[in-house]
């Protein structure tokens, strides 16, 4: 398992899939929002949390097509369907191996970002924690949308129709923890919510990814 993650590992980044595109995109998401919205700083800091959380889940559909695409085509995907590890197990590890590429440098850099929208001092925190509790997720569900679309030719947007739905709920919460906590707020109830819809998303999605992929390479 150790050497399936850190086949992916370098895959990712060889594919161009690395933590450079996602941060890239993340940055000019947050300095265009100011243009977008004015430079006024109490609507910044208001809206910093969902902007930045909003740019964190675009950020991670970017190399989605490409986490098991790249197997597919050079018929990696075939021999381990066959090999002794189990199915749920290897869609596990390229959902870490995507997030560690992409869920982890989003959550290193969102409070960088945050100071150019004015997130507010007691937002750090809360932003980074649920950054750190939601991205898992979203690397999961990402994993079951390419298992889906694999073998498909142009499979990219179809991908992305299929994810974003499965991403509201995390995104609600994701946001309302990180807004409540910029406000001084109670913040237990969504971030109970937000780790639940991770931990079922991780406990229940691999089967789900596993059982796709045994029917596609049929």
């Amino acid at each position: 398992m150790i050497a399936l993650l850190l086949r992916d590992l370098k895959l990712a980044f060889r594919a161009g899939g690395g933590f450079g595109l996602g941060l890239a995109f993340f940055l000019i998401v947050t300095v265009m929002i100011p243009f977008a919205v004015g430079p006024q700083s109490s609507l910044l800091s208001t809206i910093a949390p969902g902007v930045l959380w909003l740019g964190a889940l675009l950020a991670c559909l970017l190399s989605l097509d490409r986490l098991l695409a790249l197997d597919w085509e050079d018929g990696s995907l075939d021999l381990l369907a066959t090999a002794p590890l189990p199915l749920e197990s290897v869609v596990t590890i390229k959902a870490l191996a995507h997030w560690l590429t992409t869920g982890l440098p989003l959550v290193l850099a969102a409070p960088f970002f945050g100071v150019l929208l004015n997130l507010p001092v007691p937002g750090f925190f809360w932003l980074v924690i649920s950054l750190l509790i939601g991205t898992p997720a979203m690397s999961v569900i990402g994993t079951f949308g390419a298992a889906l679309t694999v073998g498909l030719k142009r499979g990219g947007l179809l991908l992305s129709l299929l994810v974003l739905p499965l991403y509201v709920p995390t995104l609600i919460f994701g946001a309302e923890v990180a807004r409540r906590g910029a406000t001084g707020m109670e913040v237990q109830t969504p971030l109970l919510m937000l780790a639940g819809i991770t931990a079922a998303t991780i406990a229940l999605l691999p089967f789900a990814s596993a059982t796709v992929l045994r029917i596609n390479l049929r």
